[in-house]
């Protein structure tokens, strides 16, 4: 046993030294393509172009970022790399922010890796439909209702295949993930690799400023793209809009090892060794000589020790940040708390009342300890009931009112839609008796006035003797016409607000 354990190890140790080994020279060589890039400041140029982009449709460059679509409504717009690519696998570093006013935000952001140009003004997101590669949609409108957008989703197409807007790609969708890139403190950043038939994406929230904080969306691997394709960007919007700012695009381009391909401006290995030698006794000499100056001259170092003081490091920095938003988190929680034990202070008296509204009547005065409460008699049940009968009357008088307004409403939309296609025409009479409805309503609130009388009456007749905090049945009642008009009011804004919503699409 001992000998099988002694000659195990070693195949232990080779096994080990073997997927080391593997997974050192799995690691590509990289190189960044900027012909393939833009980045700020001086993105565009004083006549407005982008080096080695092209642009159109609503797109607007400046030196700082490139708006593919403004927040106007139905505008699109792309951009595309002016000559395809000469490399297989590819890294893209995307950084953008989509912002604006609505809760709602449409239509999105795209980014193509196709055989061919996409067009300016298309369909999907700005770009052209029946494309031939992938599609990376940064979706932010909720086409299928079923509230699952801002969704992040990938799909490819052969060149054949019409993308599914109504269902926003629910077939056709290769890959994707749940993510929110709407109104944040920063810019969102998106990491897009294509490297041995393998497609990544790593996403950035944009809730900090750090370049680290990258989640994977999604990871899919047998995916084959064409070569020698065009990288692009688009969005659009639609009925409603947002600003689609692309800051920057980063292009890496990825080489297996042992398949680099070299240029001449590629130094050799020794070479490169002597300059990172050189630059490291340079970097000594240039530390020693700066000892020794600080030791020839021990005041100017003092001075510029407290100098020093005035600025702080990246580490401090972010302790700060950290210890802020900790300050404000507890902040925070500490009022919330004594919002809590406020609302279980008054839980616990509301509860006390109403037990002792079940006994009999309300406490009144204070009650020395050892004594019997003193009881009060209250509204009685059948004049509660009086009450709650008066307001279920008024809240069907309310909802006949509101069918009626429907109902006009709807009809003045046909005679509106009647005189927009025929200004000349005459209007048809409508075959509805309003006088004999208006004189309905009319002894319907008669009624309703009648009843709020004798009930008033009858709670006045009441010879009550309420304490500070009883309500009186006047506003009460006054409370319950309010609580009536402000639903009214709330209904008829919704519902106008959704006939509106309706319109755009």
């Amino acid at each position: 046993m001992k000998m099988a354990a002694e000659v195990r190890w070693p195949i232990y140790l080779f096994f080990i030294l073997q997927l080391a080994f593997s997974v050192s020279t799995e690691s590509p060589h990289r190189k960044f393509e900027y012909k393939y890039s833009f980045k700020p400041p001086y993105l565009a140029q004083k006549d407005g172009s982008v080096p080695f982009w092209e642009y159109g449709g609503n797109a607007i460059a400046s030196s700082e970022n490139v708006r593919i679509a403004p927040s106007l409504r139905s505008q699109k717009g792309a951009i595309w790399t002016k000559s395809p690519v000469n490399f297989e696998w590819w890294e893209i570093d995307l950084v953008f922010r989509i912002t604006g006013r609505g809760r709602i935000g449409a239509d999105g952001l795209a980014f193509w890796y196709t055989s061919s140009k996409g067009a300016y003004n298309g369909t999907v997101f700005g770009s052209s439909d029946q494309w031939n590669g992938l599609g990376i949609f940064f979706d932010s409108f909720d086409n299928d209702n079923k509230h699952n957008n801002p969704y992040i989703m990938a799909v490819l197409n052969d060149g054949t295949k019409v993308f599914d807007h109504a269902n926003d790609g629910g077939s056709q969708i290769l890959a994707g993930c749940l993510r929110d890139f709407r109104n944040k403190p920063f810019a969102t950043r998106a990491k897009i690799e294509y490297y041995k038939n393998t497609l990544t994406l790593l996403f950035h929230g944009g809730m900090t400023n750090s370049e680290h904080d990258y989640e994977v969306c999604f990871r899919v691997e047998n995916v084959f793209l064409p070569k020698n394709g065009f990288f692009g960007i688009s969005a659009a919007t639609g009925g409603l809009a947002d600003d689609h700012d692309v800051l920057h695009i980063l292009t890496t381009s990825l080489h297996p090892p042992g398949q680099m391909v070299t240029d001449g401006r590629k130094v050799s290995i020794e070479e490169e060794n002597k300059l990172s030698k050189e630059y490291e006794d340079y970097a000594k000499k240039l530390e020693q000589q700066r000892e020794e100056y600080r030791k020839e001259h021990p005041e100017e170092r003092h001075e510029k020790d407290e100098f020093e003081e005035w600025f702080e490091s990246d580490n401090q920095r972010e302790l700060r940040q950290i210890f802020s938003g900790q300050t404000q988190t507890y902040d925070a929680i500490r009022t919330l708390s004594g919002k809590l034990d406020e609302i279980v202070g008054r839980q616990e008296r509301m509860l006390s009342l109403i037990s002792q509204i079940q006994l009999g009547g309300v406490q009144t005065g204070n009650v020395q300890p050892g004594q019997a409460p003193q009881l009060i008699d209250t509204i009685r049940r059948q004049e509660v009931d009086i009450l709650l009968s008066t307001q279920n009357n008024i809240l069907n008088t309310a909802h006949e009112i509101k069918s009626f307004i429907t109902d006009v409403q709807s009809k003045a939309d046909v005679i509106l839609n009647n005189q927009a296609r025929n200004p000349t025409a005459q209007v048809q009479p409508l075959n509805y008796d309003y006088q004999s409805f208006t004189a309905e309503i009319r002894d319907g609130l008669n009624v309703l006035k009648r009843d709020i009388s004798q009930t008033n009456n009858k709670l006045n007749n009441v010879n009550v003797d309420c304490p500070n905090a009883c309500l009186s049945t006047t506003m009460f009642l006054v409370f319950v016409v309010i609580q009536m008009i402000i639903l009214m009011g709330y209904n008829m804004y919704r519902d106008n607000k959704e006939a509106q919503a309706k319109k755009f699409y």
